[in-house]
């Protein structure tokens, strides 16, 4: 992303309810720290929602906003949208407008989390690249097929930007510093917030083999669950899997004991009931579709292990379920999009 540098970058963010905070801050404070280290404005940000006030993100804290009505006619030369759970909740006739006279404009449209997904819904990412947070890449990539869903940490696609979030906001507000004001100012700002490392683009979501904290599962343990997860339509038995590692299914069972502290078989039933919970609670897919894409060829068995897992049933789900709260237990696994990628647990 390169672009001619204004005398100053415009910059709005636009937050939904219960978006996610750090993400957003993180995404902000490069910008913070590359006008203190030149000692004059480079970047000026607002940050808005639809209707102003006091925005409650996801960890409970609220941040004040200005109204979309108030920003709506100005020109930026960013959009970023800082969505997280139940984007479609936020879905309007007045942002999408906002949108399309934005990138009307000339404006970068960006989003942050699942900001991409209001930006897929507005039509605005039809054939372009984009990411969202790994939990969402599935329903992204059934609701909108005209998008290309990438498991990326940050997607750089013209006038066209997204980031999946977290700590990779770091990243990707870096290498928009980059693409405005070049290397040495990116990498200053890099250094002012203690970002030793940028990660490039291409970097996957997913550490692959690599823990964050360190190698804790050994290889044939990777190795099943990567097999599990790249099977979830048409699940594996437990001994094709052994026969596949070269392991005795005693062997994988003690290994998932000590290290999974489950049984293999167990633990398949739940990444696919995770993957189904994902289906349910963020797309419409009737849900028989969700239970045979989750690897249940009995509609009723799948909403008895739906309901012993996560404690109602699908059809409850689908409405209680779109209510964020703090702490969400329940990790949406996928099947892997490039199979040469690797383990993703």
């Amino acid at each position: 992303m390169h672009r001619s540098k204004p005398d100053v970058i415009s910059l709005l963010v636009l937050v939904t309810p219960h978006f996610n905070m750090a993400a957003t801050v993180s995404f902000i404070d490069p910008f913070r720290a590359a006008n203190y280290l030149e000692g004059r404005t480079q970047f000026q940000w607002k940050i808005a929602s639809l209707q102003g006030g006091g925005c409650i993100a996801s960890n409970g804290m609220t941040i004040e906003t200005q109204p979309l009505a108030e920003v709506r006619q100005a020109r930026h030369d960013f959009v970023i949208l800082s969505s997280s759970w139940t984007p479609e909740s936020f879905n309007t006739a007045p942002l999408h407008m906002s949108l399309w006279r934005w990138a009307s404009e000339g404006a970068t449209l960006g989003g942050l989390d699942t900001g991409a997904l209001i930006l897929a819904e507005a039509g605005l990412l039809k054939n372009h690249r984009a990411t969202v947070h790994y939990e969402h890449i599935d329903a992204m990539q059934e609701l909108y097929p005209n998008v290309d869903v990438s498991e990326e940490l940050f997607v750089f696609d013209g006038n066209r930007i997204s980031c999946c979030g977290g700590a990779a906001s770091v990243d990707f507000a870096l290498h928009i510093i980059k693409g405005t004001h070049g290397e040495a100012l990116a990498n200053a700002a890099a250094r002012y917030v203690f970002h030793q490392t940028v990660r490039p683009q291409g970097t996957m979501q997913s550490p692959g083999l690599a823990e964050p904290m360190g190698q804790l599962a050994p290889g044939s343990v990777k190795r099943a669950i990567a097999m599990m997860e790249q099977n979830l339509e048409t699940p594996l038995s437990i001994p094709e899997i052994c026969e596949a590692i070269d392991l005795s299914q005693r062997q994988l069972n003690r290994l998932f004991a000590r290290y999974v502290k489950k049984t293999p078989k167990v633990y398949y039933r739940d990444i696919r009931l995770d993957r189904a919970r994902g289906l349910v609670t963020q797309t419409e897919m009737p849900l028989l579709e969700v239970a045979i894409a989750s690897g249940f060829a009995s509609h009723v068995h799948f909403s008895r292990a739906y309901r012993e897992r996560f404690g109602l049933s699908p059809r409850s789900d689908r409405i209680e379920g779109r209510v964020p709260f703090e702490f969400r237990a329940w990790p949406m696994y996928r099947k892997a999009m490039n199979p040469r990628q690797g383990p993703e647990w």
